[in-house]
């Protein structure tokens, strides 16, 4: 018999050479809601972009990339 399981959501981003993990607030939320969730707090992320969903480790990670501080 097959067993399927939902896989759990995890957010990452980089501020200042540091990785944050950030937790699913829901799982009813897309990811561009959860980037505009966490935008209040980490103003960062207001120009970041979304790429995956990569699976690792049985979680779906989206990582939040922004070009904000960069050159060129």
């Amino acid at each position: 018999m097959l067993i399927t399981t939902q896989l759990q959501r995890a957010f990452h981003f980089t501020d200042k050479e540091q990785e944050i993990q950030l937790a699913d607030p829901s799982i009813t939320f897309s990811p561009e809601a959860v980037l505009n969730f966490y935008s209040n707090t980490y103003p960062i992320l207001t120009t970041a972009r979304i790429e995956g969903p990569e699976i690792k480790n049985d979680k779906l990670v989206f990582v939040f990339v922004t070009t904000m501080g960069t050159k060129g």
